[in-house]
């Protein structure tokens, strides 16, 4: 098949293209860190301009998913907690811990987590989006790729923009742009603002969940003191409170008819995600402060023919603080309390600074580049998440004992398991990396060109824990020490010959949560160092000015480190004694062999982009995060494959003003027969969750002048997906058929596109469907599921000063 499109190329040539039509050739990506054609580059990217984001509606990098075949983000519990996956490889964001497998870097400086990049792209220049390791020019944590975004720098012409959008939900959002010369053409600045704000779409007895409120700007100077040196300063700050994120129920089982005791209509009966019904009783109110500054430097410097030096500095401060309902009913069970009920509530942030410096440049044959980079990391994790509600006590005796009356401790309700008493952990890890690499291009022919890259990184990491339960979990301990007199009480089943608590019981009352053990072990510290070396090989040859192939290999890694929540022995070790803390809760590093056969073909009088690439990534000890309904635990998978297919166009069609562009991602994305059971019986020989076999998408936009000084715009992108799995443990019942997202967008504008006017629909056909299906907390046979956000409509006014 590859043959034949090179092949195919001069067969399709035409004549040459009158001056008004567009080429591929405008198409500038910097994947190498060097500006290139995108037909150049021996790397699957997409690549999404200015124009394509506000046609698709893409304000995040969730947004991102409509417009690049093969990428998936979701959230879940937040919208801190997200998480890209490229071919079916991501990490789950519930776990702070585990670092990313797509990288997220913005204007040159990467963000730790994919959550911590969830904020509004502002005015966005470009985004790339690049599929297998990346780690030679990007670092560690990019084993899945990489997503690229560069925002609008300064400039010396003078202009002004504002926006202004309506939209359901009683949605509100407007921003402003000023961009200009200060001291004539010495410096430059740019500043933006924005803010956006509209009622939750998950319906709740209270306030509606998954609400918009932010505010945001970001302000830059530029400063060119030289022809040969331009210095870019840029300051942001974002502000979100927002309640997130709503769940649905999607199958009850036998406790949903407790929790109807304890809450009458309190549980979705029966089962309609369609009616975006959030049933539970506590606040997900959550503020996210998001800031930093970066200085990026370049120097056209005299040494070696004029190679090019780049710094880029930041430093960077991320946090969120805020609470939710744990287990999405009625009944008052767990919590997790918000500033609103509790002046110390659960928190996370990072305290990031970075440094890259670059030295490239180039001889008649050679591209060169050098560099380093170093980067320390301050995590700081609260968690309050198992805070007991009113009505935890009375939801446990029933599970086991068929009455809500107080069983396990023989005390009166209300005086063990005290509301707003619980879990209050403290995590605190510093993490230090340092990295040299180099990324060199060296052309043998005018047709063939070999790239090697290689990059040593050394990485440390400190971790203190310090676990408590604010009761000190005397309610474990009161039902240690009464399970001998419960016999007659409760079911024989529930008490062993011992006279101990029998395993259910004991999971639920003494189990990591609860566990006095924890709070007995005072501060826990752990350390981790690593040193890894990776590189790339591609070699790429050019058949004709059409046609480029090339075949690549990678080595990525993503760092090791810590598990960030309670991990405890399964079972009573000591009898009558409750669950012991695991100490080392450390896992390995993951790491990814990749292998790349592409064809980059230019066709159709360089109007037609068609990219075709074949992958065969090998990843070793792949970081796994699954949820047991209580606590997350990583698992490190002995082997995982990801196989298949990657196909993109872009298309100037012959009929004025019309484009096309979409792409294919076929992906076999697997756990291998050879790993362990211990793993589970759904994940040997079958495939990740999120991971679908096909990933299509196409955008259409056409233009043309409809009046005098009038032009109509229209534009639609889809995104379809085949049938998947939303869970880690890959339970049957989280599985998601295939779905087709639609947005549209159709407008009028000024032909000298000072002022436009647009109408818009995300998800315009409204389809319902799972981002993430996940255990109900502490309900056994219960599952519960994240949605992706109904349809939105609207509309949109812009004018250019």
């Amino acid at each position: 098949m590859f043959g034949a499109l090179f092949l195919l190329a001069p067969a399709v040539a035409l004549a040459q293209p009158d001056d008004n039509q567009r080429t591929v050739d405008e198409i500038v990506v910097t994947a190498q860190k060097r500006e290139q054609s995108l037909q150049d580059v021996p790397i699957v990217v997409t690549s999404v301009n200015a124009q394509q984001i506000q046609d698709a509606g893409v304000r995040d990098i969730k947004d991102l998913t409509i417009v690049a075949p093969g990428l998936t983000v979701t959230s879940t519990s937040s919208s801190a907690v997200t998480t890209a996956r490229i071919r079916g490889i991501g990490t789950v964001g519930d776990n702070p811990g585990l670092e990313s497998s797509v990288g997220v870097v913005i204007d040159g400086v990467y963000r730790p987590r994919n959550g911590v990049a969830f904020s509004d792209l502002g005015e966005t220049d470009r985004i790339e989006i690049l599929k297998g390791p990346q780690g030679t020019l990007f670092g560690k944590n990019t084993t899945a790729g990489v997503i690229n975004i560069m925002t609008k720098r300064p400039s010396f012409n003078l202009s002004a923009t504002s926006e202004a959008t309506f939209s359901n939900f009683d949605g509100f959002g407007g921003s402003i742009s000023l961009n200009g010369p200060v001291v004539d053409d010495k410096v430059a600045a740019r500043v933006y603002v924005a803010a956006r704000e509209r009622d939750g779409y998950y319906k709740t007895a209270g306030p509606d969940n998954n609400d918009q409120k932010f505010y945001t700007g970001r302000a830059q100077v530029l400063f060119t003191p030289s022809e040969t040196l331009d210095v870019n300063v840029s300051l942001d700050y974002t502000k979100r409170d927002e309640r997130c994120c709503g769940a649905v129920q999607i199958k009850n089982g036998a406790t949903a008819a407790i929790i109807q005791a304890l809450a009458p209509g309190g549980i979705a009966n029966p089962i309609d995600i369609d009616a975006f019904r959030d049933y539970s009783n506590r606040s997900f109110l959550k503020t996210v402060v998001d800031e930093g500054g970066a200085v990026e430097a370049n120097w056209e410097t005299p040494w070696l023919g004029g190679a090019k030096l780049t710094s880029i500095t930041a430093l960077r401060h991320w946090k969120q603080t805020g609470g939710s309902d744990v287990d999405w009913t009625s009944a008052d069970i767990l919590y997790s309390p918000t500033l609103k009920t509790d002046p110390n509530p659960g928190s996370t942030k990072f305290k990031t600074f970075s440094q890259e410096v670059r030295l490239a440049g180039s001889t008649e044959k050679l591209n060169w580049l050098i560099g380093g980079f170093y980067t320390r990391e301050d995590l700081g994790l609260h968690v309050r998440t198992v805070t007991y509600g009113t009505q935890y006590e009375q939801y446990v005796n029933a599970l086991f004992s068929n009455t809500l009356s107080s069983v396990f401790t023989g005390r009166p309700l209300g005086t063990t398991f005290v509301t707003g008493q619980g879990q209050n952990d403290l995590y605190n890890q510093k993490e230090e990396g340092f990295s040299l690499f180099t990324n060199n291009s060296y052309q043998f022919t005018d047709k063939l060109e070999l790239t090697v890259g290689l990059r040593y990184t050394w990485e440390d990491k400190d971790l203190e824990t310090s676990w408590n339960n604010t009761d000190g979990g005397s309610g474990c301990a009161l039902a240690l020490a009464r399970a001998s007199a419960l016999r007659g009480l409760v079911p024989t089943s529930l008490i062993r010959a011992d006279g101990t608590l029998a395993s259910g019981p004991y999971q639920v009352l003494c189990a990591a949560s609860n566990s006095p053990a924890f709070g007995r072990v005072g501060t826990n510290e752990q350390h981790l160092k690593e040193k890894k070396l990776t590189g790339t090989a591609k070699l790429a040859y050019r058949f004709n000015p059409e046609v480029l192939a090339y075949a690549s290999y990678a080595r990525g890694y993503k760092a090791g480190g810590f598990n960030l929540d309670r991990i405890a022995t399964t079972n009573q070790t000591v009898a009558g004694q409750p669950t012991a803390p695991v100490l080392d809760t450390s896992f390995a590093p993951e790491t990814v062999d990749s292998y790349e056969i592409g064809f980059k073909n230019t066709l159709l009088d360089r109007t037609l982009l068609l990219n075709v690439t074949g992958f065969y990534q090998k990843y070793n000890d792949f970081q796994l995060n699954a949820f047991n309904g209580l606590v997350f635990s990583v698992a490190s998978v002995p082997k995982v494959i990801s196989k298949g297919i990657d196909a993109d166009f872009l298309w100037f069609t012959p009929v004025d003003g019309l484009t096309l562009n979409g792409g294919v991602t076929y992906s076999e994305t697997y756990y291998p027969k050879s790993n362990p059971l211990f793993l589970g019986a759904n994940l040997p020989g079958a495939r990740l969750s999120l991971a679908p076999l096909w990933s299509g998408s196409l955008g259409v936009t056409y233009e043309r002048p409809i009046a005098e000084n009038l032009v109509g715009r229209f534009a639609i992108n889809a995104k379809s997906v085949s049938s998947f799995n939303t869970g880690s443990d890959l339970d049957p019942v989280k599985n998601q058929p295939g779905y087709t997202l639609v947005n549209a967008r159709v407008g009028v504008q000024s032909e000298d596109k000072k002022w436009a006017v647009e109408a818009f629909a995300q998800n315009l056909f409204d389809d319902s469907y799972y981002q993430v299906g996940f255990n109900a907390v502490l309900q056994s046979g219960s599952y519960d599921a994240f949605l992706g956000q109904p349809r939105t409509y609207g509309v949109t006014l812009r004018y250019t000063y």
